[in-house]
């Protein structure tokens, strides 16, 4: 049954209006992000179909907004960067949910940077910025890689820290093909950003990378 022919209280929109978005299913909810269908195919359709193609939500989740945009009829532009926005928008929230909010070791730095940095098929680098006692003033995205690499720059890491007025910080990246490994370009980088903390007077935590389920440690020494 295409979306036209059902009644307008059961459709997604009244239904999340009235009931709450928790009620609908995945391809009901992505169907609203969309908003319309491509000929001969309705939202609801066309978000079904590209879940599927991707093998499931998650793996959709992991698509950037360019690669969606030419990945199938009906998935235009606007439509592919409002769904790249949405799960973005849900990666920072559980970021903000972290039940961590004080980073006393490695461990605390993988679990507040990991929401950023996970689901992702290019890497990124977050800086976690806390007050002299560790707790966290507020956790930034800083620079977007490519699939095989990521750019650290010092000086816009220590102007984060100082700008936001903190006393310590920590660093964190991804690696998209889900190893925590750490390479030789994350070592001298880490080693880079030790010196400059030492230079502008704050303190380094640490740099880890975080995977799916699991997190290294950058060990620069």
């Amino acid at each position: 049954m295409r979306i036209r022919e059902v009644p307008v209280e059961d459709r997604p929109r009244e239904r999340l209006l009235a009931r709450g978005a928790e009620v609908l299913s995945d391809r009901e909810l992505l169907a609203l992000l969309l908003g319309s269908g491509t000929g001969g195919c309705d939202a609801v359709e066309l978000a079904g179909r590209l879940i599927a193609r991707h093998g499931g939500l998650r793996a959709l989740s992991r698509a950037d907004a360019r690669e969606l945009a030419v990945d199938m009829g009906g998935v235009g532009p606007a439509k592919a960067a409002r769904v790249a926005a949405a799960f973005e928008l849900g990666r920072r929230v559980g970021a903000e949910r972290s039940e961590v909010q004080r980073v006393g070791g490695s461990r605390d730095l993988a679990m507040v940077a990991g929401p950023l940095l996970r689901g992702l098929r290019h890497e990124r680098v977050v800086v976690v910025v806390c007050d002299g006692g560790g707790r966290v003033l507020r956790t930034a995205v800083l620079t977007e890689g490519a699939s095989d690499r990521c750019l650290l720059p010092v000086r816009d890491v220590l102007a984060l820290v100082l700008a936001s007025g903190g006393a310590a910080f920590g660093v964190a990246h991804n690696h998209p093909s889900g190893r925590v490994t750490p390479s030789e370009p994350d070592r001298l980088a880490t080693a880079r950003l030790v010196t400059g903390a030492e230079t502008v007077g704050v303190r380094f935590l640490d740099h880890v990378v975080v995977g799916e389920g699991e997190w290294g440690r950058v060990d620069y020494s």
